[in-house]
């Protein structure tokens, strides 16, 4: 975990409520990966004359804010990252007001991310909401590696959905929306049940009601499965995060077992037959 002041290299709006920043951070590029994350302190360098510090910041807002890696690229100074988000309180408003050259602290990178290790040549992809996010970056390296890809993207109305065109062309793109204004009418849960069959494995990011009806459609669809020949299904979770390393236990959720898990540490990523 490198703690550092990034730069704002650019901030723009994307759609929606949802904007896209760049940051020449190469610092919290270190072990990155897709599924990983950052905490974003979203306030202002108290004391601006001095050389800032982790200490020099206001205290409103006090908590940070996790972000998932979104994307990387070369950039004029090296490699960049970008976080993709909604704007949906003091903090993401704060972030979204954030100029080229602007400061911002922060640390990573955290948690376990996604992994490509596992053979398998057909993933499929599903983003319900801002859960696109993390999985941009998933399907750049996955179309490096010759995998064949379909991206889900789900949204409430066409003003959330993720433009298709900033998606690799080599990725078949399934756009759903509950009020039918793009793509298909209904929920990505729909079409991850036509696409399940087809994938060696699949990789998940959305809202957690959202993974608990993909989980009851895994168990019907793998229909009393052994384990060794169930594929796998990773999943990102979303909880309140204070810290991000394990020490404020914001994140703590329960497990099928019963058992206390640290989603900043030991996940973000769990196979979805973990938690549901």
């Amino acid at each position: 975990m490198n703690p550092a002041f990034i730069r704002v290299v650019s901030t723009e709006r994307m759609y929606g409520d949802t904007y896209l920043t760049w940051f020449d951070g190469p610092e919290l590029l270190r072990a990155a990966a897709p599924g990983r994350f950052l905490m974003l302190r979203c306030a202002d360098i108290a004391d601006a004359s001095q050389k800032p510090t982790g200490a020099s910041l206001a205290n409103d807002p006090l908590l940070p804010r996790a972000m998932s890696y979104h994307r990387v690229r070369d950039g004029e100074n090296g490699r960049e990252f970008s976080i993709l988000f909604d704007v949906a309180g003091r903090g993401t408003a704060w972030l979204a007001a954030r100029q080229p050259g602007d400061l911002v602290y922060a640390w990573g990178p955290l948690g376990r991310g996604y992994s490509l290790r596992i053979p398998g040549q057909n993933l499929l992809l599903v983003g319900g909401g801002i859960g696109i996010a993390p999985l941009l970056w998933l399907a750049d390296e996955a179309v490096e590696k010759a995998k064949s890809v379909v991206l889900v993207a789900g949204a409430r109305s066409r003003d959330g959905v993720f433009p298709a065109e900033q998606v690799p062309s080599e990725v078949e793109v399934v756009v759903t929306t509950e009020d039918g204004s793009l793509g298909r009418k209904g929920r990505v849960t729909d079409a991850f049940a036509e696409y399940f069959s087809w994938a060696d494995q699949v990789f998940v990011c959305g809202p957690n009601p959202m993974f608990a009806v993909l989980a009851e459609l895994v168990h019907r669809l793998e229909g009393g499965q052994r384990a060794r020949g169930r594929k796998p299904v990773q999943a990102l979770l979303e909880a309140p995060m204070g810290c991000g390393t394990g020490i404020c236990y914001g994140c703590a959720v329960f497990d099928r077992r019963g058992q206390p898990r640290l989603v900043c540490k030991d996940g973000p990523r769990f196979d979805i037959r973990e938690i549901w």
